[in-house]
């Protein structure tokens, strides 16, 4: 029976992101099937994912800013949450693979593949978007900070659960609506709806990134605010952006007490 470590594997190493939607999708059945050995042999992943040839990457600090307004900004936008996806379909994927000597239960593997499903989805969308305006994911720069934090955290699955689903796309739920509601000002009908569904789905990531960090930290006998704070200041020391979604939060299961005060006002 095939594990879901050496499938994952196989996503890593492939660089179309057709081929990537595609296995994860196939993996998803055979999960559902119960044909996927869970996790299978601890494999260590590529130090990085492959990439396809475009786009090229920049560093954060040189991107170009986007605009909300006209077909230029949409397309910027859209481009962008393209790559995020792109990246977190890796991420959901490596946290699979690189961290399958942790012994955690049969449901957590579900939980990421179901997030890597979710991410597949959610390029796929922005992917179509894009088409609709006549542009392509490639044709734009993008930036390399979202796999710069899996690699921060390759060390510790704690760790890793901290800074991706609690701390990156939790900001994504304290920034979304605010994005949609300044699309649809603009009289943009197609990116909302898109959002929305990326939104909602976020909501369950950040929740299942609360419910396994718990988990680990009840194992190892510690604390959860305790450590969540201690990884914090370790791992992300620039703090939190304020002002936060506690609504969003609070149905994600996160503690507000947990993280309100590590905030830095913008």
């Amino acid at each position: 029976m095939p594990s879901l470590s050496e499938t994952a594997l196989a996503v890593l190493a492939s660089a179309d992101p057709a081929q990537k939607c595609r296995l994860t999708r196939e993996a998803a059945a055979a999960w559902a099937a119960d044909s996927l050995e869970a996790p299978g042999p601890a494999q260590a992943p590529p130090p990085r994912p492959a990439r396809p040839a475009r786009p090229p990457l920049l560093p954060p600090k040189d991107m170009p800013k986007r605009a909300y307004k006209g077909e230029r900004g949409r397309v910027g936008l859209l481009h962008a949450l393209a790559h995020i996806e792109l990246n977190a379909i890796d991420l959901a994927w490596d946290i699979l693979c690189r961290f399958a000597a942790e012994d955690m239960p049969r449901a957590f593997y579900g939980d990421w593949l179901a997030v890597a499903v979710d991410e597949a989805v959610h390029f796929q969308m922005l992917e179509d978007l894009l088409g609709r305006l006549g542009a392509a994911y490639g044709d734009l720069p993008a930036h390399d900070g979202l796999w710069q934090a899996a690699e921060k955290t390759a060390d510790d699955l704690a760790a890793r659960l901290v800074v991706v689903p609690m701390t990156l796309e939790a900001r994504g739920l304290d920034t979304t609506p605010t994005t949609m509601e300044r699309l649809a000002r603009n009289g943009d009908t197609l990116t909302p709806p898109a959002l929305e569904v990326i939104y909602r789905d976020e909501i369950r990531h950040v929740a299942a990134g609360v419910r396994w960090f718990t988990h680990l930290t009840d194992r190892r006998g510690l604390d959860g605010k305790t450590e969540y704070r201690r990884l914090m200041a370790e791992r992300f020391p620039g703090g939190l952006k304020a002002p936060f979604n506690h609504a969003a939060r609070a149905e994600a299961g996160f503690p507000r007490d947990w993280y309100e005060d590590l905030a830095r006002e913008t």
